[in-house]
């Protein structure tokens, strides 16, 4: 769902309309020309990898995307209305059945907590989610749980049911939204969850990545995966990320912010910078792992954002997500008990190492595939400047 209207071409509209069909025939080839080239534009951006700069030691899932994760899909609402709302919503669905009847195994990290991640308590205390994970902007986390409990309470077999942990987190898109105009509804919850699908995910300026920054540069969605040898178990590791955090940019071992010149603190005096932001990571894998093993990969997808340059920030609300979606071990929620296989301590190393991978490579692809962007009150974000940094990077690594 694209909410977009380009005042340009309706001031043009306005002035020339009905004056002749000269001017009418001119109008209409100027609106087919935008909506020719925006495509194009749009197939310019490649990820890091496809740049030919793959990192980590391990193998990706066919789409590098957390839908390599069997039964996983992804939905957005991106919402670009007028010069000042810019925002959306991303929805994870973690398997194709009745998520409240049949619950994820699941935890949550915080990194740092100043931010509104809703269901957070019941997700520690039970070990698990029973909805699609919602992310949106800060002062939308309310439809974003209304959206997720409507689409819940519709689902066949929840009838009945009076309680519904929805799980929404946030990133504040405030620079580039009009965030008090609140323009998320319920619907466009459920709509970006009902279309959810497999495959390719849509990165950069998407979703709930629409109006977000990150190190000083436009941020948004991204998303990675990792598929480990069949002698490490053969298991799919994918994360999809929100990126509105700040910190000091590093790519693939490169200091990127320092040789641009644009980072945190970088002039303490005038303050040009702004350190403090958000970041969520949903983190989702078949391997067969409890709350409790799922709470220490989550761990290690904040050391994925230290790869980046993130620090936490006394004002950035960054939290991991962290779902198993083995078949075997959802939680029917009628049993009385529970036989589960889980994998022990020992085998764990392997998961730890993918999910740093796969976290720092889908932060890095939020910033590679979003694109520059105006919004409220005219606030300008550039966007990553690919070619600089492809350039850094061929420098560091010889190529």
């Amino acid at each position: 769902m694209l909410i977009f209207c380009n005042f340009a071409v309706v001031q043009f509209f306005n002035k020339t309309i009905m004056k002749n069909k000269e001017n009418i025939i001119r109008w209409l080839i100027l609106v087919c020309c935008v909506l020719v080239t925006m495509p194009l534009v749009a197939q310019e951006h490649k990820t890091l990898r496809e740049w030919g700069f793959p990192t980590g030691i391990f193998e990706t899932g066919k789409f590098n995307a957390i839908t390599d994760v069997p039964g996983v899909t992804v939905g957005h609402v991106t919402c670009i209305e007028g010069d000042s709302i810019r925002t959306g919503v991303t929805a994870i669905v973690p398997h194709q059945g009745n998520i409240f009847r049949n619950k994820v195994p699941a935890a949550i990290y915080v990194g740092n907590g100043f931010g509104k991640l809703a269901g957070v308590t019941q997700v520690r205390e039970l070990g698990n989610i029973e909805t699609p994970v919602i992310l949106t902007n800060t002062l939308s986390v309310a439809a974003g749980m209304e959206g997720a409990i409507r689409y819940t309470l519709m689902q066949p077999g929840c009838e009945r049911e009076n309680s519904v942990n929805a799980v929404v987190g946030e990133t504040n898109d405030g620079r580039l939204n009009k965030i008090r105009q609140m323009y998320i509804t319920p619907e466009m919850v459920i709509d970006a969850i009902n279309n959810a699908h497999g495959g390719p995910v849509e990165q950069g300026n998407v979703g709930a990545g629409t109006g977000t920054i990150c190190f000083g540069f436009k941020g948004g969605i991204g998303t990675s995966s990792r598929v480990l040898p069949e002698s490490l178990g053969g298991y799919t590791i994918g994360v999809l990320v929100q990126t509105n955090y700040g910190g000091i940019l590093e790519i693939d071992g490169v200091q990127v912010g320092q040789k641009l010149q644009k980072h945190d603190f970088i002039d303490h005096v005038r303050k040009t910078e702004n350190v403090d932001g958000s970041c969520m990571m949903v983190v989702i894998t078949d391997a067969p792992l409890d709350s409790r093993n799922l709470e220490r990969v989550s761990k290690r997808a904040m050391m994925g954002m230290a790869k980046t340059g993130g620090i936490a920030s006394n004002g950035s609300g960054d939290y991991v997500i962290a779902l198993s979606v083995t078949p075997e071990n959802l939680i029917n929620d009628k049993a009385k008990t529970l036989t589960t296989t889980v994998l022990a301590n020992s085998q764990m190393s392997p998961i730890f190492a993918a999910t740093i991978e796969a976290t720092a490579e889908a932060l890095w692809n939020s910033l590679f595939m979003a694109e520059s962007m105006t919004g409220r009150d005219g606030y300008h974000v550039d966007a990553l400047p690919v070619q600089q940094v492809l350039e850094m990077l061929s420098h560091s690594h010889g190529h």
